[in-house]
């Protein structure tokens, strides 16, 4: 539907940037007095009763007597939004289409060329002091290698912001994240207002970089546990079996167990597992598994096992 700019405004088609000026301060005026008054349930009650005369009465408190608290700090300051902060109210730089006056003024999101989002301001307490834009999280997946020995990773950001001209561009920028050995699935890397900057009175996302473990081929992580579990034959079950394993730094480990080794059987290997984050010198342990594979017996071989062991 086609929108009559002129008409919403209630000005002339020559009118100046003066009388635009005024005439949108007026409608975000109008604007801002609805919301607070039919936000709140106490002033809507008296309105719907007594009309905007019985607010004037002082039967609630008028939407801009001292003390308001700006529509409750459920919305930002719409003069802050459009005119800049200050008490001078400077013009606007950028052109604002009307039918987005709402969206801006309530709140909404726009996608950036790098998929990181800018999302609507939340309120970080009462008052009218400035918004913090809702922090943007994204996942940030890691080889279990690079979370034993830790690792350096550098993403390439695109962000919006907005010059002293009110002119908006967009800048890029490398973020880097030193991976600690021994972080886990889960931990939080946050970069403090590295979002998009394109809305005068609120404050910038955060972007937060949420730690995800990639499946390993061989080892399985259990908090700061490793587990392997290795497939052996029946006969390296009954006789002893050495299993070899390639720790995540690449040293070559032995691991000999003479014992039979039943199905449940597990062998420890103290300090081969991931290190403790928070305490480096240290690590967890290695467990390893087996999985006896029985073979398929003839009856003469049967009977053979069977008095093999009844003679044991």
């Amino acid at each position: 539907m086609s929108v009559d700019y002129y008409k919403l405004l209630q000005v002339q088609r020559n009118a100046r940037d003066d009388d635009l000026r005024k005439a949108t301060e007026a409608k975000l005026n109008l604007i801002n007095d609805a919301y607070e008054v039919l936000s709140d349930p106490r002033k809507r009650a008296v309105y719907d009763q007594q009309g905007e005369e019985g607010l004037r009465r002082g039967a609630a408190q008028p939407p801009h007597s001292p003390g308001s608290g700006g529509m409750n700090g459920r919305c930002p300051d719409p003069f802050t939004q459009f005119f800049g902060p200050g008490t001078g109210r400077s013009r606007v730089t950028e052109s604002v289409k009307p039918e987005e006056i709402f969206s801006t003024f309530y709140g909404g999101g726009t996608i950036g060329v790098n998929g990181f989002q800018s999302f609507a301001c939340t309120d970080s307490g009462p008052g009218n002091g400035p918004r913090k834009a809702a922090a943007i999280e994204r996942t940030l997946p890691c080889t279990l290698e690079e979370l034993y020995k830790g690792a350096t990773k550098k993403l390439k950001i695109s962000r919006d912001v907005l010059g002293a001209s009110g002119r908006k561009s967009t800048v890029e920028e490398v973020l880097t994240i030193e991976i600690k050995p021994g972080w886990k699935k889960g931990t939080k890397i946050t970069f403090p207002e590295k979002g998009h900057d394109t809305r005068r009175g609120v404050i910038p996302a955060d972007i937060v970089f949420i730690i995800d473990e990639n499946p390993h081929d061989v080892f399985k992580r259990d908090g700061d546990d490793l587990i392997v579990t290795r497939k052996i034959s029946l006969a390296e079950a009954l006789t002893g079996h050495t299993a070899q394993l390639t720790a995540l730094d690449g040293r070559n480990l032995s691991v000999p167990i003479d014992s039979i080794i039943s199905q449940a059987h597990e062998e420890v290997v103290r300090g081969e597992g991931m290190p403790i984050q928070k305490e480096q010198s240290k690590k967890g342990n290695l467990i390893v598994k087996f999985s006896v594979k029985f073979p398929k017996l003839t009856s003469e071989q049967k009977t053979g096992i069977r008095m093999l062991l009844t003679s044991l």
